[in-house]
């Protein structure tokens, strides 16, 4: 990954959509981040994980939701550590 000053992406636009097309490109303004440059495949796959990110926190939400209503009220009252244990005794 590159990274080029945003006056540099200026003058350098058409090379860097070159670039963009084996390696992300970093644009830097005031010497902090400001943007990236990625190639049309890249953005495809970036929305492609956000989507399945996005599909399975709502899947879990789901099911913890279900697991919630069905759990026993004494389940709520055990910690983190104890349901811990208990998953290592069952092993």
């Amino acid at each position: 990954m590159i990274t080029v000053t945003s006056v540099e992406a200026q003058n350098r636009f058409g090379q860097l959509l070159d670039t963009v097309q084996r390696e992300p490109v970093i644009i830097t303004r005031h010497g902090r981040t400001a943007a990236f440059m990625v190639s049309p495949q890249d953005m495809e796959e970036l929305n492609n994980a956000r989507s399945k990110r996005s599909k399975a926190v709502a899947e879990f939400e789901v099911w913890s939701q279900r697991a919630a209503s069905s759990a026993l009220p004494e389940a709520a009252k055990l910690t983190d550590e104890e349901v811990v244990g208990l998953v290592h005794e069952s092993r």
